[in-house]
């Protein structure tokens, strides 16, 4: 649910490391608050805190922090912003902020932040934004909150399954892990799953589709092999911009070394625009083996792919 949130303050300072100064209004263009230390092409154009947070650290501490008092550039009121996500968004007008980072390394004594109020807040609780859409923003305006929701697509390939021979298995138990997955990280996904024939032309045509609709992330099942019908990574290649070798040879050389026919799988993975496509193969004892290493990464592969450096 999208949740409505009060600016409680804008600030701005002319140096790095140093409490800002509220001002009547800001104005956010592609590089963040305009007159602002912090703006550049970098992830993290904008600051903000909510007045949750500082409330909690004032009571802690029996010390009154004035707005900007911990580097932010727009205090909040009716919301924990760290409770969000990075690729979360707040739209305010025509505009738009998108959530990169949550908390930040500290810089301890060398901050004048730090050095004014004995400790600082934006490290845990403080979030950080980039500007998608530029804007004003000014006290008593209302920023929604708008969480990411994935959109997920996942085909399995088998000529018996889509015509009713038997009832496919691989395709829900990708479903079932990626369902456990987004549980874990709290995210939202809607998911579409579909059954398709071993066909190029079939294939090509819906996974192509997907990727015009810009669909965040494709896993397929089946037709990985060595068959005159295994058709999914030479049809999934000639869709994909960018191939991603090392996490397939990685589980090929893992599982190969105990069951040599491992390696015979062909699978696949890559991307196009900022869809990611995973090309697996069709038994349950694969899909488990490879959806084990592919969510190790797959939420720094999701950032990657939208320009966030989360190192």
């Amino acid at each position: 649910m999208n949740k409505p949130i009060t600016v409680r303050s804008v600030s701005r300072s002319k140096n790095k490391g140093e409490i800002k100064k509220p001002v009547s209004e800001i104005l956010l263009n592609m590089e963040g608050v305009k007159g602002d230390a912090h703006a550049g092409p970098w992830h993290r154009q904008v600051s903000l805190l909510a007045s949750e947070s500082i409330r909690k650290y004032e009571s802690a501490t029996g010390t009154l922090v004035p707005d900007g008092g911990f580097g932010e550039n727009i205090t909040t009121e009716g919301f924990s912003l760290h409770h969000a996500l990075p690729l979360d968004r707040f739209i305010s007008g025509e505009l738009i902020l998108e959530l990169t980072q949550v908390g930040k390394k500290c810089h301890g004594k060398t901050c004048a932040i730090y050095k004014e109020s004995g400790e600082c807040i934006m490290p845990d609780e403080g979030v950080f934004c980039r500007v998608l859409h530029g804007g004003k923003l000014k006290a008593g305006d209302q920023l929604e909150y708008v969480p990411r929701s994935f959109t997920l697509k996942v085909i399995t390939l088998s000529d018996r399954a889509s015509s009713g021979f038997y009832s496919d298995r691989s395709g829900p138990m990708i479903l079932e892990e990626m369902e456990r997955w987004f549980e874990g990280k709290k995210l939202k996904h809607t998911p579409t799953p579909l059954i398709l024939p071993d066909d190029k032309e079939t294939f090509s045509r819906e996974l192509g589709s997907a990727i015009e609709e810009k669909v965040d992330l494709i896993f397929t099942t089946g037709s990985t092999g060595l068959g005159a019908r295994d058709i999914a990574p030479d049809v999934a290649i000639q869709h994909m911009e960018r191939q991603i070798p090392g996490i397939m040879e990685l589980i090929r050389v893992k599982h190969g070394m105990v069951n040599p026919n491992a390696a015979l799988s062909r699978s696949v993975a890559g991307l196009t625009g900022k869809t990611l496509i995973f090309v697996l193969p069709g038994s349950t004892r694969a899909i488990k083996e490879y959806m084990e290493e592919i969510l190790k990464s797959l939420w720094h592969m999701i950032l990657m792919v939208n320009d966030i450096d989360s190192h």
